[in-house]
């Protein structure tokens, strides 16, 4: 699939601003993001891609950023290779979880070692939600559960959970990148009961889980909260990211709303995630 780059220079370069700015081309249908000193490089598939998307008021007439962008079509390519020369570093999570890489030969012996072909799903732990939502995993029993991974990216949730016990898990995702790289990346690891499927919330039905990891941006979760409501059994865990800590009281009225009750929320550099039980 060939993607369409941007490469996004902030005249005001500070952490809120480039956060800001992420959410903004998030809502707008870029799918991953690299962050350097100077840049945030911004991807699209180019068939979603039109200049039009750049000069929306929300973009052009924020009170919170400004910022300049050159355009960059990226044909497709060996996405390993790119992370392999530029930015993928094993990385060590709660002292317990180590992600890494096939051409990682050097890192730190954990508990649970995940391997990871990134790819254009860019799912390597390395973003705040993603930490947050491997922590939350890390902190929760889940032997013998049934577990949904809604968005999942390149995985990393649905392997952790599979690796912790949970005896069948279904992740989802709208991106044909995103479900190839799971499959793969579970072969990787050698988990067999991890089922993917490429789609949205509509695909669920009559299947119940007893945990629900959804790490997606926060128009979405509030779409979608309800249908998650549905598959989630009684007593279930629903655990939620892609979010600031600003939206937190929205997607708890939501939830509220929904009979969903907050079992508690963490952060990290302004992202959130939380828990809700039914």
């Amino acid at each position: 699939m060939e993607y369409t780059k941007i490469i996004c220079t902030l005249k005001n370069n500070n952490e809120i601003a480039r956060e800001l700015l992420m959410q903004e081309l998030g809502d707008a249908g870029f799918e991953s993001f690299v962050e350097t000193d100077d840049n945030i490089e911004a991807y699209i598939p180019s068939v979603n891609f039109t200049p039009d998307i750049l000069t929306a008021e929300d973009l052009q007439k924020n009170g919170y950023f400004s910022f300049d962008y050159t355009i960059e079509v990226i044909a497709d390519q060996n996405w390993n290779k790119v992370w392999e020369q530029n930015y993928f570093e094993p990385l060590l999570i709660e002292d317990q979880c180590m992600i890494r890489a096939p051409f990682h030969d050097t890192y730190p012996a954990a508990r649970y070692e995940i391997i990871i072909n990134p790819k254009m799903a860019f799912g390597t732990g390395n973003h705040e939600t993603t930490h947050l939502m491997i922590k939350a995993i890390l902190d929760f029993e889940l032997n013998g559960k049934e577990v949904l991974d809604m968005g999942c990216g390149s995985g990393i949730l649905a392997i952790l959970a599979a690796m912790k016990g949970a005896a069948a898990i279904t992740a989802i995702d709208i991106d044909e990148w995103s479900t190839n790289n799971t499959i793969e990346n579970a072969e990787l690891n050698h988990i067999g009961n991890i089922l993917v499927r490429q789609g949205d919330a509509s695909l669920l039905s009559d299947q119940q889980f007893d945990v629900i990891l959804a790490n997606i941006q926060r128009n979405i979760l509030l779409q979608d909260m309800e249908a998650y409501r549905k598959v989630l059994k009684v007593g279930g865990l629903l655990i939620m990211s892609g979010f600031y800590t600003t939206d937190l009281e929205a997607i708890e009225e939501r939830a509220n709303s929904l009979e969903l009750k907050m079992t508690g929320s963490a952060e990290r550099s302004n992202w959130c995630a939380a828990g809700f039980m039914l």
